[in-house]
């Protein structure tokens, strides 16, 4: 808990200021989260924040755009895609790239996520299987490529056991996990708990940490992404994770 320090609790206080500044509705827009928002269904909610997120890489305006496309190339309902596809339904993913992802993957992803579909009743299931986020992860994607792949594929999912911060994952289990009434995150998964999660560590959550003495280590990999969220779970250890608002705002405003 919460030393009775000044610094501390000034700290405390730029964070909870920041959280609340820009936990708004209106950071929606400008965000791959923006996506999943089109939808009410669960599983279309999940579908389409998880593809959205494993593009979330690079321009945030290309990263939109392309997931809209995915979304329109999936007729708008992207659960009933998945699952009543066939092979020819395919082929108009055969232009689709995003940088580095390309069709190929793609349509392997489609199918991974088939047979996820198939053979659990949520996606949150498939992330039940571990002790603590990082197995859960890496479990995760043992799981998500145990069919025939491409190797070069797998690229496209993190393995915190490799040491990978896994940004796009924590992101997307952000998105469902987190429960509040502030209308961004969704809170649809109810077998994770907030405290479970780890920050989705990226260039401006990790400059930022390291500037507010939040982070010493200097690689953006796994351990820093425990460091962090273990310094954030001393201010609020029942949804540390809350604090990706603050430290991502302040670093995308310039504000430290």
């Amino acid at each position: 808990m919460l030393a009775k320090d000044t610094d501390t609790e000034k700290l405390f206080n730029l964070l909870e200021e920041n959280y609340l500044r820009f936990n708004q509705v209106d950071f929606i827009e400008d965000d791959p989260i923006s996506i999943p928002h089109q939808f009410s269904k669960k599983e279309d909610i999940e579908i389409s924040g998880f593809l959205s997120a494993i593009i979330a890489w690079g321009q945030r305006k290309t990263i939109i755009r392309n997931a809209n496309r995915l979304m329109e190339l999936m007729e708008g309902a992207p659960h009933e895609f998945i699952i009543h596809h066939n092979e020819s339904d395919l082929r108009q993913f055969q232009s689709f790239v995003h940088r580095t992802f390309n069709s190929d993957d793609l349509i392997y992803f489609i199918h991974a996520l088939k047979q996820i579909y198939n053979s659990h009743n949520s996606l949150e299931e498939v992330f039940l299987n571990g002790n603590v986020m990082k197995d859960r992860i890496s479990n995760f994607k043992s799981i998500f490529f145990s069919a025939e792949h491409l190797k070069r594929t797998e690229k496209h999912l993190a393995d915190p056991l490799k040491g990978s911060s896994a940004k796009r994952i924590n992101m997307f289990l952000r998105w469902m996990v987190r429960k509040d009434n502030k209308g961004v995150d969704f809170g649809i998964w109810n077998k994770i708990s907030a405290s479970e999660l780890m920050m989705p560590l990226d260039v401006h959550t990790a400059t930022v940490g390291r500037k507010l003495g939040l982070l010493e280590r200097k690689q953006n990999d796994w351990k820093s992404v425990e460091e962090l969220t273990n310094s954030l779970k001393e201010y609020c250890p029942q949804d540390p994770v809350k604090y990706d608002f603050s430290l991502f705002g302040m670093g995308v405003n310039s504000m430290v």
